[in-house]
């Protein structure tokens, strides 16, 4: 812990925890440390809606008296993190980033969020949402644009920008987050941090002041964290991973944290599409295949199955489901920029009866078997996690076209989710001012080959994130 940074913002998740238990620092230390980061960074690239000073001080204070009193300490003791918005946390608002919630109050935690008390965790903020987390953008009425620390012009992701953007800059050192479609690894993906996908199931998943979620929710959308390096993805995800009897979904498994094992097959899918990638997504393919087959893999191109197939179902499923569960709330209560993204995701809709609703679900098992096939023999697989750079805020809404193309390019994302693999978003390096970074999947329920398989690539490519505004 010599070589560590005077500012205690700065440190990873796990020399935080560390420090934290040895007595070196104080929780309150590392709380004081983030929050004075925040009051310093926050109001140029709004990640954090709600600052928690008072509760997160008085947690801190807490989590001191515990580890003097010799009581047992969670992994993530004194660790100062963020929460994000759409998640019920108790005595917070639970807008996800809509006016007419904004008093939405929750009286008890989300499962996530209470597995991250019970770590030890200490939340200093609620991180902003698109309207609903339907875009691929955060920014809302209610709380204004989230920036991307890197660049003004371009987005931090959606629809955990606000997470992915603090934790870039600095303000906490995990940022909890929900996947859907890719609302975890898409803005891990832009601000040059990491972000952890799990299978559905690992991490318990339920909203106490919501309603029951719609089949495609129930079965694809999961909560997961982003951090600055994938070591603090670990810790972070064993704490999460607890089950809960609030989520009948969710399975009692062990996190594994065993070693890769070498020579492995790991497939390269170079263009997911066939429309080809940008320079910078090609680039951080080759570096990642480059650093692998340093590191004793064996690197291959296969044939696989369809990513543009499984992408298009998901869209059907999920945004097809959304029109009929959440259309009219969203016309009704979102902001403008939102209503108008879904007015042009519906326009691509289908309108299914019960037999063709039924046939949507019989394609999904068909896909997911071909891919498990695919994975019992290539055990890794690298894709882009979008093919292009960052999206310009507001891209999505320029025109139907432009909607359209959104979601194409990240076609990576929604056809992963609609599988159910868990998948890491690695960084691989900065190009042109803006970070690169790939996926990087395993069969379900293997996130420690996923994890173990980052953290070889990201041993390569060192990023210096947190980093202070660019603009």
């Amino acid at each position: 812990m010599n070589n560590l940074p005077s500012d205690i913002w700065k440190w990873d998740a796990v020399d935080v925890a560390a420090g934290v238990r040895a007595g070196k620092i104080s929780a309150r230390e590392a709380t004081e440390s983030v929050l004075a980061r925040i009051a310093e960074v926050n109001p140029k690239i709004n990640a954090i809606a709600h600052v928690l000073e008072e509760e997160a001080l008085a947690a801190a204070d807490a989590a001191d008296r515990d580890r003097r009193a010799g009581k047992p300490l969670g992994v993530l003791h004194g660790v100062p993190v963020t929460t994000k918005l759409n998640a019920d946390q108790a005595g917070c608002s639970n807008s996800s980033g809509v006016v007419a919630f904004k008093d939405r109050i929750a009286d008890q935690d989300n499962c996530a969020i209470a597995n991250l008390r019970k770590a030890g965790a200490i939340i200093v903020g609620r991180t902003n949402t698109p309207p609903f987390c339907l875009r691929w953008m955060t920014e809302n009425d209610l709380h204004g644009r989230t920036y991307n620390p890197w660049s003004e012009k371009h987005v931090p992701g959606g629809s955990t920008g606000g997470g992915s953007a603090a934790l870039a800059a600095g303000m906490g050192a995990i940022a909890h987050g929900s996947d859907n479609g890719g609302s975890i690894r898409y803005p891990a993906f832009c601000t040059g941090v990491a972000g952890l996908r799990p299978t559905p199931g690992r991490i318990p998943y339920y909203n106490p002041s919501q309603m029951e979620r719609p089949l495609s929710m129930q079965l694809i959308a999961v909560a997961g964290p982003l951090a600055r390096r994938v070591r603090d993805l670990r810790i972070a995800f064993e704490a999460m991973a607890q089950p809960s009897p609030h989520d009948p979904f969710s399975i009692p498994m062990p996190v594994s944290n065993a070693a890769v094992p070498r020579p492995l097959k790991v497939a390269i899918c170079s263009d997911p599409t066939g429309d080809g990638v940008e320079p910078s997504v090609a680039g951080a393919l080759q570096h990642t295949a480059d650093v692998l087959t340093d590191a004793g893999f064996e690197v291959c191109y296969p044939d696989m199955p369809d990513i543009v197939e499984a992408a298009v179902l998901w869209d059907d499923i999920c945004q097809g489901e959304g029109g009929m569960v959440f259309a009219e709330m969203v016309s009704e209560l979102a902001d403008a920029p939102m209503q108008q993204a879904m007015q042009f995701m519906m326009n691509r809709m289908p309108t299914f009866d019960q037999g063709a609703y039924h046939a949507l679900y019989t394609k999904r098992a068909t896909l997911m078997r071909q891919w498990s096939q695919f994975l019992a023999d290539y055990p890794v697989l690298i894709t882009p996690v979008s093919t292009r750079a960052q999206f310009i805020h507001g891209e999505d809404i320029w025109s139907q076209q432009a909607n359209d193309e959104s979601y194409r390019v990240q076609s990576t994302l929604t056809a992963f989710a609609l599988i159910g693999v868990p998948g890491v978003a690695v960084p691989t390096g900065v190009t042109d001012g803006l970070p690169t970074g790939v996926m990087v999947m395993a069969p379900r329920f293997r996130e420690d080959l996923a994890l173990g398989v980052a953290e070889i690539i990201e041993t390569k490519s060192p990023m210096e994130t947190p980093i202070d505004p660019r603009f």
